[in-house]
């Protein structure tokens, strides 16, 4: 199976071939490649990011930790919910998002501009 890796700007385009329970990655230029691929292949996750409406305007919100890649559609659904009169940096608007332990939606930036 061919994969592009995303956990740097290289891009590399990687083999991952699986016999039994393992895993064999070419084409990496480093380990994160590696473990990204066996990852995706195991278990994708991804940091989710958005942008949310304050009445103060618009803040960028992310995820303090990866979710689970069949879970992103949820946490946006639950960030879509949101109601804030104004946002600061660094606040928690969610905690435990959609009861995902540790995993906290958190003010990554206020007021972005046009």
């Amino acid at each position: 199976m061919k994969i592009t890796c995303i956990m740097c700007p290289m891009g590399c385009e990687m083999e991952v071939n699986q016999k039994d329970e393992k895993f064999t990655v070419t084409g990496n230029s480093c380990i994160r490649g590696e473990r990204y691929a066996r990852s995706e292949l195991t278990a994708p996750s991804r940091m989710v990011t958005a942008l949310l409406n304050t009445k103060q305007g618009v803040v960028a919100v992310k995820t303090t930790n990866l979710v689970p890649k069949d879970k992103v559609f949820a946490v946006l659904d639950e960030i879509s919910k949101l109601q804030l009169d104004k946002a600061t940096l660094n606040q928690t608007v969610i905690k435990n998002v959609i009861g995902l332990d540790n995993t906290n939606v958190v003010v990554t930036r206020e007021t972005i501009s046009d």
